[in-house]
């Protein structure tokens, strides 16, 4: 491995195992982040190296080796849309690197002072896809323990991804594991007080970061470390709707209840905490306004796409063209040519043919999946005509090639499923008659 001060001195184009470095992207008190290029692949990784003096720092420098083993230790194994990939890792004895996903877009502290506020309704959709995405940690045995706006990368709009797992608490792991201090401001009072740790710390850290987001003020501040960890403690923060105009009382609700002081005062669960955020979401978005957290929820509750995993239902949301429909809309017609199929997430639809009524359409159901499946633009054999509002996604082939293979396997075995039994359905109903 290149020397780190000696890399720091050279041209931005060394290498680093099979990494080819062409730019510095930051520098901390720990380690260094380059740009590089996988010379095997030919993509480009940010690649996080920690050199010599830092392994052996007289303090801290177990620490810091336990750190960087512990998320050495997870390359390859967190595959989430909105958590950042560790995809390879080398550590030797004075020495090491990480090569991560590359996101660019800079880190949500940028966006945690008084004159750079995000909009409400961004923090809202951010704070419901870290939900989703520390869940998912949570699945895989990992408490984050350093949650903070400095850890939440941007890759554009509201499309946000986890890192540094560093000082994450591995519940599967043999290893003997420390418990850093991380940051002060952002760590829950469970992580003060030594006890053991779930998903409610991260949800506590997720609550203060959102906090920030809102008002631009940490809840808590204190001249040292001891009055910090008093108020932490003991003191309730100032209601976010206090410390900013025009935002809604409810979403103080929402954040002040993931702050709860102890873990059973907080949401239950990662699911019910991301349903509330979306709730809340209505409270500040525009009334046609479709939220990605709204499109989410939706699909997830559909019983017949339950083997899609996350990553994969939120392939498909992104994919979809999402509308509403007013009543009395016709939305296919038939003999018409046509290859998309259609999810009614909210709402009812008849299916019409020759004037004769077939089916209704409620909530949670595809239609119109005919003509994807067998592939080209085919007529569609009967007319769906809205009977109230909708809230309606529209599947086109061409978006749908878009999706990983193993999530378009997975819809496809969902919309087979689905038409078996409306055609087991109809079968009945003709017996019957």
């Amino acid at each position: 491995m290149v020397d780190q001060k000696q890399a720091a001195s050279l041209d931005p184009s060394f290498q680093i195992g099979k990494y080819d470095v062409r730019k510095l992207l930051g520098k901390g008190a720990t380690g260094t982040v380059y740009l590089a290029i996988d010379t095997f692949s030919g993509k480009e990784v940010a690649l996080k190296t920690i050199g010599p003096e830092v392994f052996s720092d007289p303090e801290f420098g177990t620490v810091y080796r336990s750190q960087f083993l512990n998320e050495a230790s997870l390359a390859g194994k967190l595959k989430h849309p909105h958590i950042v990939s560790i995809l390879d890792a080398a550590v030797h004895e004075d020495s090491g690197y990480i090569a991560m996903e590359c996101v660019v877009g800079g880190a949500l502290s940028e966006y945690a002072s008084e004159d750079k506020l995000l909009p409400v309704a961004d923090v809202i959709q951010i704070g419901f896809k870290c939900c989703g995405a520390l869940e998912y940690a949570f699945r895989e045995g990992i408490v984050h323990r350093d949650i903070k706006p400095a850890n939440i990368m941007i890759v554009q709009g509201t499309e946000v991804k986890i890192s540094d797992f560093g000082a994450a608490f591995l519940r599967k792991s043999q290893a003997v594991q420390t418990n850093p201090l991380g940051s002060p401001f952002y760590m829950s009072p469970e992580q003060f007080e030594g006890e053991t740790l779930t998903h409610h710390s991260d949800m506590y850290s997720l609550g203060v970061v959102l906090y920030e987001l809102l008002t631009g003020k940490r809840p808590f501040i204190a001249d040292n470390i001891e009055g910090l960890v008093k108020k932490i403690l003991q003191e309730n923060p100032a209601p976010p709707s206090s410390l900013r105009a025009g935002l809604p009382e409810g979403i103080d609700r929402v954040v002040l209840r993931a702050m709860g002081k102890k873990p059973e005062h907080r949401y239950p669960t990662w699911s019910e905490f991301a349903v509330a955020l979306s709730n809340a979401a209505q409270l500040v978005l525009p009334p046609d306004a479709i939220a990605d957290s709204a499109k989410f929820l939706s699909l997830k509750s559909v019983e017949t796409l339950a083997a899609l995993s996350d990553a994969e239902l939120w392939e498909l949301a992104g994919v979809g063209r999402w509308s509403r429909v007013a009543a009395k809309q016709a939305i296919v017609r038939e003999d018409e040519p046509g290859q998309s199929f259609f999810f009614l997430a909210k709402g009812e639809a008849k299916v019409i043919r020759q004037a004769r009524l077939l089916n209704v359409v409620a909530r949670n159901e595809f239609f119109g999946e005919m003509a994807w499946i067998r592939g080209g633009e085919m007529p569609r054999h009967a007319t769906v005509e809205s009977m109230t509002e909708l809230l309606l996604a529209e599947f086109e082939p061409a978006a749908l090639m878009r999706m990983s293979l193993g999530a378009q396997l997975q819809l496809t075995r969902a919309l087979m499923r689905n038409l078996v039994e409306r055609l087991v359905l109809a079968n009945t109903r003709l017996q019957k008659n």
